[in-house]
């Protein structure tokens, strides 16, 4: 009998050792090397082979990639203008989020194009069917397989010939010719490929829900992102109704758009303005509450953002933030003390981006500088100013990207953009 070769593969970047280690020598990640068989040639039995030639720049015609409508217009937009036939999209989020519900929902629109096939290997075909009847979602073209062996699910792709394919989810998916358990390195990453090639084969528009880990990042082999043709993420924190839709690859148009729904007991329902949703329970006249005007990929969005500066209780003063990087917002404190001269040392600072939204880019900094100012000296910031701006180790506030599209889109709500500041010690003069 033939000795089976197992190999240690780390389930966060993939990489290969005969060896068993506590700490991956690629990525760093502690007790992630998972023994696995290794498994030689699998792709050879379900790879079609190439019945096409190389062609010249100047054979090839300059065909535009046809895109299918769903008729929901802020997903239409994140994707660059509706979903390319046959691309293959990774859809992640944290369990409970609303992935499910917002695909079944995007099938009962696709399903107006064609047959649409809803591959559930998590839950039964009865949970799905509840969750459709609550949505209001019956139409005769969908159809739901409760399968995990994806190539039984490619009998039923060929047998039933849908245009729309939803694999929810590519964890609990395997091929029964690689001897790993589903959710591995290895079945990961084949699945996706075969899925791939399937979906390119055939000009299925495929949707494969992945799961996240507990920092937030997209579970399984960094290449699983880089086979499928686009990815998106859901993010929101559940104590709110809204969900962030945001696009972080996408071979058919930029990345970073986002979209904003709002969860509702018949699904996601698109929100056309976000600045307002956002806006709608500010509270007017309160320090510590400044309106800063963002971009995510190339939409401006304005948001609230909140600071609390308290006499600390302890002997070590607290530096929290939600929303925001925590060690910028160190930065910004150690600044302040230097140019304006507040001991913030003897003071606990907590910041929050209200509605549970990530900030990273440097233009919240001169908002978060503002309300803690504010804040600490009890006097609110003039009504309806919006600020944005990086600042710099030396007080001094620089220019950001995109500057008259955030202007346009304050005026829209009504509001006016505080530009004339060019160092921090001129915040206090847009106090009250």
């Amino acid at each position: 009998m033939t000795k089976r070769k197992s190999i240690y593969i780390c389930q966060k970047c993939g990489y290969k050792t005969p060896k068993w280690a506590g700490k991956c020598p690629e990525c760093g990640s502690w007790g992630s090397l998972v023994e696995e068989i290794e498994a030689k040639n699998v792709r050879i039995g379900w790879i079609k082979p190439s019945t096409t030639s190389p062609l010249s720049l100047e054979e090839i015609g300059e065909e535009r990639a046809e895109r299918i409508l769903s008729g929901i217009s802020e997903f239409d937009r994140v994707l660059g203008g509706g979903i390319v036939k046959g691309s293959v999209s990774l859809l992640s989020g944290e369990p409970g989020i609303g992935k499910s519900t917002f695909l079944l929902q995007l099938a009962n629109k696709f399903s107006d194009y064609g047959k649409v096939l809803y591959v559930t290997a998590e839950e039964s075909p009865e949970q799905v069917a509840l969750r459709a009847k609550r949505l209001e979602v019956k139409s005769s073209n969908i159809y739901v397989l409760a399968e995990n062996n994806l190539e039984e699910i490619s009998k039923q792709i060929e047998k039933i010939k849908p245009v729309f394919v939803v694999f929810d989810s590519i964890q609990t998916l395997f091929l029964p010719h690689i001897e790993s358990a589903a959710g591995s390195v290895s079945q990961v990453r084949e699945s996706a490929a075969f899925i791939t090639n399937l979906s390119k084969s055939e000009k299925i528009t495929s949707f494969i829900v992945g799961h996240v880990t507990k920092e937030g990042t997209i579970a399984g082999p960094k290449v699983l992102e880089h086979i499928v043709d686009a990815v998106f993420q859901f993010e929101g924190d559940k104590g709110y109704n809204f969900r962030v839709f945001k696009s972080l690859k996408n071979r058919f148009g930029s990345t970073g758009e986002l979209a904003v729904f709002e969860m509702t007991e018949k699904g996601l329902r698109e929100i056309l303005n976000p600045s307002e949703f956002f806006l709608s329970e500010r509270p007017i006249g309160k320090p510590g509450s400044v309106i800063f005007a963002g971009i995510e990929g190339s939409r401006p969005l304005l948001l609230e953002v909140q600071a609390l500066v308290t006499r600390a209780v302890f002997s070590t003063p607290q530096r929290r933030a939600k929303g925001i990087d925590a060690n910028r917002l160190s930065i910004i404190v150690a600044v302040i003390e230097k140019e304006l001269g507040y001991p913030l040392r003897n003071f606990d600072i907590f910041v929050n981006v209200v509605g549970g939204v990530k900030i990273s880019e440097p233009a919240v900094d001169l908002p978060i500088a503002a309300a803690i100012i504010s804040s600490y000296l009890e006097r609110p910031v003039k009504e309806n100013f919006v600020l944005f701006g990086e600042i710099g180790l030396t007080g001094e506030v620089r220019k950001v990207k995109l500057e008259e599209l955030r202007e346009k889109e304050a005026k829209k709500n009504g509001f006016e953009v505080a530009s004339n500041i060019s160092t921090i010690s001129q915040i206090p003069d847009f106090l009250c």
